[in-house]
């Protein structure tokens, strides 16, 4: 594990890197354990992990776990599709989870019910129902794959062409990581992937996994994040008090909380060599707009921050003092932590911690730092076009983390609770002239919000008198029973 940091009294002390106060912290906020004896692979790109799955997925003999936020029906989703398909042909159990929002408009019903006809067992998470006003909120944001128990992939990707980029027209891939798992560490990995396939309406699985044996030295946690949890949001804020050298950052849609900037900076005037690599591009603008908003608190104490120069930079991952090392799908905002259903592993190994940190180098020699002049601007980030491809639904939940930078933009200003930046003035000010824009709209229009509201209480209303009978029900049949609505396609 990490080293928490340590008094000073105790700096003369033998020198252990994993300490028990932070194993059990570790564990009490992930509700996770190291699992070691496992062998760990780095993959980057569509270019390495796509071949990978679809190898791995030729040689199932029994089962295949597939579970995705977004999988389109193009060039890309139709290969891993086929491969799908040929082995639940062959007689192997294939169970495929997708988000319903992130799919959605990616790809078609006949595409659903193609692969159903070859005998996958195709599951739509959470699509919208009636009786949950709210409930399309949480989303399956995981991209993990499992075949026969032994072998395991957790990364950022989805399945489209965004990723794939496409050679003859010269569009590079989408720049992700991700990682090949094989040993003891994929039965958690199959321990997840059951909880959302139950929640998904499928049939819950037998404990038939954690038979794979020890195949090498790693030392994986698998990180479930579930909504209302903020178990990686935790983990994420002692990674950062526990870092004594290094803590490099990737994230995608950065929109961190103002406690998880404080984490930061408070390691860096530790002496941490803290590093951000952000999207130079992204697929949605506005979203980075508000990231680039919250670059100046964390640039004054000397963290510094890297924009990628390439197509979109989707990467999720850290890498602290050159041994532990995080590969998923958290994004460093409020949505992944809050709100999701994630997946992340935590890896404890030094060579493995060495491979992340030469990709994180040599990443940094296709990005472009950004610094403070002497007059305190920010310079070295200029706005790029925006990546070839489609903008996808699945964007909703980085537009909600934007929309969160924007409301602790706004409360800041308001309460002075902090100090704002030239850039986050400009929020503040669209801000502001939309909410008297509002005002005038309401006192001439008052049906303009009565409407929606009534709309929303009779809707809310009818969603709990459904729950309350569901659950009085189930409670005169099975007292103290605890009842979750089904999903359904």
């Amino acid at each position: 594990m990490l080293e928490a940091n340590v008094t000073d009294h105790a700096a003369h002390a033998p020198h252990q890197y994993g300490t028990t106060l932070f194993e059990r912290a570790f564990s009490r906020i992930t509700s996770s354990h190291p699992v070691g004896g496992n062998g760990v692979r780095l993959l980057r790109d569509a270019t390495e992990n796509y071949p990978a799955w679809i190898d791995a997925i030729a040689h199932a003999e029994h089962t295949i776990h597939f579970e995705n936020y977004i999988f389109a029906d193009d060039e890309t989703g139709r290969e891993i599709a086929a491969a799908l398909a040929a082995r639940a042909r062959a007689g192997i159990k294939v169970r495929f989870v997708y988000d319903w929002l992130g799919s959605f408009g990616a790809a078609s019903s006949r595409f659903w019910d193609s692969l159903r006809h070859a005998g996958v067992d195709v599951r739509a998470f959470n699509p919208p129902r009636l009786s949950s006003p709210f409930g399309w909120i949480s989303r399956d944001h995981r991209k993990t794959l499992t075949v026969d128990g032994r072998i395991g992939f957790v990364s950022g990707l989805c399945v489209a062409r965004d990723w794939a980029g496409d050679s003859a027209r010269g569009i590079p891939p989408w720049r992700d990581t991700g990682v090949e798992i094989r040993g003891p560490a994929v039965a958690d990995l199959d321990r997840a992937f059951a909880e959302v396939w139950s929640i998904a309406g499928g049939e819950s699985l037998p404990e038939t996994w954690g038979g794979a044996a020890p195949v090498g030295t790693s030392e994986i946690s698998v990180i479930r994040g579930r909504p209302g949890q903020l178990s990686a949001y935790r983990l994420d804020q002692l990674v950062a008090a526990g870092a004594r050298k290094t803590l490099w950052l990737t994230d995608a849609y950065f929109v961190a909380t103002t406690p998880y900037v404080q984490a930061l900076a408070e390691a860096r005037r530790d002496g941490v060599d803290v590093r951000i690599l952000l999207p130079g591009s992204s697929d949605v603008p506005a979203a980075q707009t508000l990231a680039r908003s919250g670059y100046r608190p964390l640039l004054e104490t000397g963290i510094r921050i890297f924009e990628w120069k390439g197509p979109m930079l989707h990467a999720k991952t850290a890498v602290c003092d050159g041994r532990w090392a995080r590969v998923g799908s958290t994004n460093l905002n409020l949505v992944s932590w809050l709100s999701n259903w994630e997946l992340d592993v935590t890896i404890e190994d030094p060579h493995f911690a060495a491979e992340m940190e030469a990709a994180y180098l040599d990443d940094l020699e296709n990005a472009t730092e950004i610094v403070l002049d002497e007059q305190r601007h920010m310079l070295g980030g200029r706005p790029r076009p925006r990546t070839p491809g489609r903008s996808r639904k699945g964007s909703a939940g980085r537009i909600a983390a934007g929309a969160l930078s924007l409301g602790s933009a706004a409360g800041a200003a308001l309460t002075g609770s902090r100090s704002l930046g030239v850039t986050e003035g400009k929020a503040v000010l669209r801000i502001g002239l939309a909410a008297i824009a509002a005002a005038v709209l309401i006192a001439l229009f008052p049906a303009l919000i009565a409407a929606p509201l009534v709309m929303f209480l009779g809707w809310s209303g009818f969603g709990l008198l459904s729950r309350a009978w569901r659950l009085r029900k189930a409670a005169a049949t099975t007292p103290g029973a605890c009842v979750e609505p089904p999903q359904q396609d």
